[in-house]
């Protein structure tokens, strides 16, 4: 960690030094995207870099998802490193041919021979009265693909961190990003200061309650765990970072600890992530769970635009507590 480590840093701006020391690093990375490189994106993850590197390296496109993000894959296939931004993660819904036909197949396909090290960045989640088409919380749609890394960080250390790593993977990578999130200050690593895919965080050590949280979702969970603790009931919450690959071990061992599982998804709950993460849990933990795995999820409905049916909509602090004083309460003791 480096000595800048203590020093408060937003979110997106944790997303835009990795993106420079990146460009800065590597002459083959690039990025491309609808609206980064004149207007500094939609979320200003990308200001000053086009003034810095370049309309070579900063390049604007056409709104043509699927257009520039199979140009992207094919210029990854070459030997570049390409970062695409999507504007949300509802408009992946556009390059989804690209993504799971091509970028995710082609090492496959072609037996090992050509590699894809592309990244694919959109932010998504709801909270902003952006409505049904613009609201959408997707990550499962990616986790559910063999052939891509999915990383949803939760951080700016993680943002700038997993990022990096990212840049550097062979693979291709989606990188979820949560629009609720950008603001989030904190500290962030250094240039050398990558982080790992496949390991999971503690944001909270417990005994009581496994609470596993992702994204946004870890600030929900952590503000549960204060509420929780005012009762005397401490949760461990933990933060799985990457889902492809997943570190099970990490997540399975606080379980096994515990006795007793809660899962808060921002997605759908039918056939989501947290239907995933109970099905591993389950057959992992099955001997040490000590009442069935709870769920907390976005309502099974599409996102409402008025704000008090947004946020009934969405997972609260309040939804999390009970559903692990209900788990607890389902418990042998």
């Amino acid at each position: 960690m480096s000595t800048d480590a203590a020093k408060p840093v937003a979110y997106r701006d944790a997303l835009n030094q990795a993106l420079r020391e990146e460009l800065a690093r590597d002459p083959d990375v690039f990025l491309l995207g609808e609206d980064i490189a004149g207007f500094d994106g939609a979320f200003k993850v990308t200001r000053g870099l086009l003034e810095e590197f370049g309309p070579e390296r900063v390049v604007d496109t056409p709104i043509t998802e699927a257009g520039f993000t199979g140009l992207a894959i094919g210029a990854a296939m070459t030997g570049l490193r390409p970062v695409v931004e999507i504007m949300t993660v509802n408009f992946a819904i556009l390059a989804m041919d690209q993504i799971v036909n091509n970028a995710a197949k082609i090492h496959y396909m072609f037996g090992g021979q050509v590699s894809v090290p592309i990244v694919i960045r959109m932010p998504g989640g709801g909270g902003h009265q952006l409505s049904s088409q613009h609201s959408q919380t997707l990550d499962s749609w990616f986790a559910h693909v063999p052939g891509l890394k999915v990383v949803c960080p939760s951080t700016p250390e993680d943002a700038k961190g997993l990022l990096k790593t990212a840049i550097r993977d062979d693979d291709p990578v989606i990188f979820i990003e949560n629009e609720g999130l950008y603001g989030k200050k904190g500290p962030v690593g250094g240039p050398d200061d990558l982080i790992p895919f496949g390991q999971a965080v503690v944001r909270r050590a417990g005994t009581h309650c496994t609470v596993i949280a992702h994204s946004r979702m870890v600030w929900v969970a952590l503000q549960a765990a204060e509420e929780l603790a005012a009762q005397g009931i401490e949760v461990e919450v933990i933060d799985p970072r990457t889902f492809r690959p997943l570190d099970l071990d990490t997540l399975a061992g606080s379980v096994r600890r515990t006795g007793h599982a809660v899962i808060v998804d921002e997605g759908w709950p039918e056939y989501g992530i947290s239907a995933g993460l109970a099905t591993h849990l389950y057959e992992a933990c099955f001997d040490w769970i000590d009442a069935p795995i709870g769920r907390v999820n976005c309502a099974d409905v599409p996102m409402p635009y008025a704000k008090n049916l947004e946020q009934a909509a969405l997972p609260q602090p309040a939804d999390v507590v009970a559903a692990v004083l209900a788990n607890i309460g389902r418990g042998v003791s």
